[in-house]
């Protein structure tokens, strides 16, 4: 009698304790489950014959509990379970017990997505495992050491409002990321500000210091914007362009030099508005001249026959050919100009809104690259308008103080405002926005390769002022050059 009550007491406590044992899980081809406190327990083949056979089977809450299961943590320490699950980009992150944040080592299949809650967790070794609702075993990491090793792993940064990274899978889809709108509406005013500044600085410095376009401080202002223009040609736009099409959500491109192609086509359109342009300037001054010229023979014929070297050189026909040659060249001038501008606003309006685009963690990062990129353009933009000539009218001295700086200093405040429009769609990744930002930053290559090395390297050095500059001018204009390809090389990192 006294045999048959231990042997039903120690029934009954078996019974009991295979109610509280939670997270059983399969390691090594044996079975673990884990006690109300939270170590573990292996249950040998043995005993779970013998409890099969006396009471009835052992069950696992975690695959009934899981999703709702609140994180708790024992005296311990020990978290059973981790709840309030969400989404960063494409990680999943998690609350234990003591309300620090986990990162779950799980991937979404197909259509499904990750659970809200994991239960039954438990440690091996050094390392976290908790349970799905399923009943898989899913490593969980503490977060700063997972974002370590994240950053040791891959590289990202963006170019041209795409993410490029190194040391992890690339994705074609759409990422979700923290976006402070608040913050991008304010810094757009700043990058209002500084393109303003940077594009009126030369022309106020013209104006109020009344310093002379030909000379030596004018002068490096110019150069240095000539190394910026080039830089951003080859550097910023037809980099990014051949990364842009060598992208692989695109596929592969059955013409490789497309890129290239394209900024050939846009060295062509450039010049070809440069030259059509020129024509036409040549022949209006040309009908203007003629008559002048008519009347000035034969009012000079009427006087004297023969006039002296002197008066020749002072005489009205002088001054009329002089006046003319200084108008055909002030509208050459002002048609550089604007193609040079057309190519950069084309490239700031992207700049804007990938800005916008790119995630907080590189947002203020950008920021501060392209707004230095904005005073180097601004200043570059600014000295070639300042350097026109506008004594020939007052049609080209309004558009030259307001129309051209002031469409260059809102052009990249538009562009990220039309980003923040499309902040919750973009997906820099989909085959159509690479194309079109691919096939825009190829043209403005294009067009900003032949302006900077034509109308202003060469038109400079060759054709122009620097010819015949004394020694320390020519060494001063070089200097300014080469830095302001350097800096805007510099910034090309980035941005």
């Amino acid at each position: 009698m006294l045999r048959q009550s231990i042997l039903l007491a120690l029934l009954a406590l078996r019974t009991n304790a295979q109610t509280t044992l939670t997270g059983c899980h399969l390691h090594g081809g044996q079975e673990v489950c884990l006690l109300p406190g939270g170590a573990e327990t292996t249950i040998a083949n043995a005993d779970i014959s013998s409890l099969q056979a006396s009471s009835p089977p052992l069950t696992t809450p975690t695959t009934v509990a899981a999703t709702t299961t609140a994180a708790s943590a024992t005296a311990a320490g020990q978290t059973t379970a981790i709840t309030d699950c969400h989404m960063h980009g494409v990680t999943q992150y998690c609350v234990k017990g003591d309300g620090s944040e986990v990162v779950v080592q799980a991937t979404a299949t197909g259509s499904t997505s990750l659970p809200t809650a994991y239960n039954g967790c438990h440690d091996h070794g050094t390392e976290m495992f908790c349970m799905t609702p399923d009943g898989d075993e899913v490593a969980v990491g503490a977060e700063a050491s997972t974002k370590a090793n994240t950053e040791e792993e891959s590289d990202c940064h963006f170019h041209a409002g795409v993410e490029h990274c190194t040391g992890q899978e690339n994705t074609c889809e759409r990422r979700d990321r923290d976006y402070n709108v608040n913050l991008r509406i304010g810094l757009l005013f700043v990058i209002l500000a500084t393109s303003a500044i940077a594009v009126y600085a030369p022309m106020l410095l013209k104006r109020l210091l009344k310093v002379d376009v030909s000379g030596t401080l004018f002068t490096i202002v110019k150069q240095f914007g000539t190394g910026v223009i080039i830089a951003t040609a080859f550097v910023h736009l037809l980099t990014h362009a051949e990364l842009m099409f060598g992208n692989e959500c695109l596929g592969e491109l059955a013409y490789e030099a497309t890129a290239t192609s394209i900024a050939m086509a846009g060295a062509f359109i450039a010049f070809l508005i440069d030259f059509i342009a020129h024509r036409l300037a040549t022949w209006r001054n040309s009908k203007n001249t003629t008559p002048n010229l008519e009347q000035t023979t034969t009012t000079s014929s009427s006087d004297q026959k023969i006039a002296p070297v002197k008066e020749l050189a002072l005489s009205p026909l002088a001054n009329s050919s002089h006046h003319h040659r200084s108008a055909l060249a002030t509208a050459n001038d002002a048609v550089s100009v604007l193609v040079l501008e057309a190519g950069i606003i084309f490239h700031s309006l992207l700049l804007g809104i990938t800005l916008v685009v790119a995630g907080d963690s590189v947002f203020i990062t950008l920021f501060i690259v392209i707004v230095f990129h904005q005073m180097f353009e601004g200043l570059a933009l600014g000295a070639r308008i300042a350097a026109i000539d506008t004594t020939a009218g007052s049609k080209l001295k309004k558009m030259k103080s307001l129309v051209l700086p002031l469409a260059f200093a809102l052009v990249t405040p538009v562009g990220m405002a039309i980003g923040i429009g499309v902040l919750n769609t973009f997906n820099g990744n989909n085959p159509s926005t690479i194309v079109a930002l691919g096939t825009l930053d190829s043209l403005s290559a294009g067009i900003l390769a032949w302006v900077g090395f034509v109308d202003m390297w060469a038109g400079d050095w060759i054709f122009g002022e620097l010819k015949n500059a004394p020694i320390v001018k020519t060494l001063a204009a070089l200097a300014s050059l080469v830095s302001g390809m350097l800096l805007m090389g510099v910034l090309g990192k980035w941005a």
